[in-house]
């Protein structure tokens, strides 16, 4: 599997209540930040179509482009705080695979990481259906749950016109913060289930990119540029 998009994917979001937060993106990962005000949210939006679509037409940009608004619009309300969609080329079928990525933050109630990820990982294995394993990862310890799931659909919605089962498989990763009582949930959702390890090792590869960098959160209600003396973010480097 390899991405028809390799231009570096770059976000930059700062939030205005919770310790920054920064992670990298892999190629043909297309983000809209979900955090931004109405305005720029709607304008994300808007690139985020153009990324996908890029030979799309002006009526079809608008028309995803407002859909997109919505689903971001309803995805802060559930408290998620970033949204990415994965586009792949599938090279032995000429295929697309999809993904989507979503990170939500929480309070956890605790400022321990070691205590925070126990007591998810106990809570998780609750459930045992779910393969829930304990990540070590550069920026501290993490908790891992991957669930799959069969879903009906309606045989309206298929080509045979009959009803057919629908796999979808899905990788959850709880990140607590070390500078702060929060929790980063990292999720992953595919239907496309043949190239699971491959979306597997994308997503390792951004949990294991996590940072939580020593800056001093911006004013309530404040969003600002980077300041001049301060590092640029890397390609498809995303901050809170």
């Amino acid at each position: 599997m390899s991405s028809t998009d390799t231009s570096p994917q770059v976000l930059t979001v700062q939030s205005a209540t919770l310790p920054p937060m920064a992670f990298r993106l892999p190629p043909g990962m297309h983000a809209i930040e979900v955090s931004l005000d109405a305005e720029e949210r709607a304008e994300a939006a808007q690139r985020l179509v153009r990324d996908i679509y890029p030979h799309g037409s002006e009526p079809l940009w608008g028309t995803m482009g407002a859909l997109y608004s919505a689903m971001a619009d309803a995805l802060l309300s559930d408290g998620i705080a970033f949204f990415g969609i994965g586009l792949y080329a599938i090279e032995d079928s000429g295929g697309v695979a999809h993904c989507s990525l979503t990170i939500a933050v929480c309070e956890s109630g605790d400022t321990a990481p070691d205590v925070v990820a126990q007591g998810i990982r106990a809570a998780l294995l609750g459930d045992p259906l779910r393969e829930v394993s304990w990540l070590d990862l550069p920026c501290g310890p993490a908790v891992s749950a991957i669930t799959f799931r069969k879903l009906l659909v309606d045989g309206a919605y298929t080509e045979s016109g009959a009803d057919a089962e629908l796999v979808m498989g899905q990788i959850q990763v709880h990140i607590p913060f070390p500078t702060g009582p929060y929790t980063a949930v990292v999720t992953l959702d595919t239907a496309s289930v043949e190239q699971w390890d491959e979306f597997s090792q994308a997503l390792g590869g951004i949990v294991r990119s996590v940072e939580f960098p020593a800056r001093e959160p911006l004013a309530s209600g404040s969003l600002a540029a980077e300041s001049p003396a301060s590092e640029p973010p890397a390609p498809g480097e995303v901050t809170y």
